[in-house]
């Protein structure tokens, strides 16, 4: 069967090309593998979902043999598969997965809280006090990312699933002042985005919310 990976027909405009199935269409796109989305309402999923999501976010994957839900695990998948987003020897494989989890466990822990702050709890009372804190702890991260990163275009000299995640990760935080601080950061996001293999993949999340669009 075709792979499919399910995805929202819509969700409002501060979520548009942030709803992480972008991260399995990318992998796919960097692949070359086509695939199908299978659209759910995010308000009404239907119970058979849960069969496949149990906690009924977005993505879940199937290919007629495998199937799976959580982006990052999703990737991880792909990347054993495809030379495109891991090279084949042990410690190289080894190094992917190594970034994958830093991305989704060293990063992203901190820059969730900020996408909280900023977007679902914007102007409450406790933000003013917190939002110093997860600042703060983020930048520590992004220094020492900063720092490991250097001088070279990618985390392990070339494009790979490790950087595919961190991309998306540092993405939540590219509408705040943080990343600007660090032009390595900054450069390094915007080559993981110009990649032909995102923008497809972006394109691809966004042209179903243009069709479902609320009257």
């Amino acid at each position: 069967m075709t792979i499919q990976v399910s995805a929202y027909k819509w969700v409002p405009d501060f979520a548009q090309g942030f709803v992480r199935d972008l991260r399995v269409r990318w992998a796919l796109e960097e692949a070359g593998v086509p695939y199908e989305a299978s659209l759910v309402d995010v308000m009404n999923k239907g119970a058979a979902y849960s069969d496949w999501q149990p906690f009924a976010q977005v993505p879940a994957y199937r290919d007629g043999e495998v199937e799976m839900f959580e982006s990052g695990a999703i990737v991880l998948f792909l990347a054993e598969k495809y030379d495109a987003l891991a090279p084949r020897d042990d410690a190289g494989r080894a190094r992917v997965i190594t970034w994958v989890l830093a991305a989704l466990n060293s990063i992203e822990i901190h820059t969730g809280q900020m996408g909280d702050i900023d977007l679902f709890h914007k102007g409450e009372a406790w933000t003013k006090e917190r939002r110093p804190q997860v600042v703060a702890a983020l930048t520590q991260r992004l220094q020492q990312l900063s720092d490991c990163l250097g001088e070279k275009d990618y985390l392990e000299g070339r494009f790979t699933a490790g950087d595919l995640i961190m991309a998306t990760v540092l993405r939540e935080i590219d509408r705040t002042e943080l990343l600007s601080k660090y032009p390595n950061l900054d450069a390094y996001l915007e080559r993981c985005t110009s990649r032909p293999a995102f923008k497809r993949a972006m394109e691809a999340q966004l042209k179903p919310f243009r069709e479902y669009a609320p009257a």
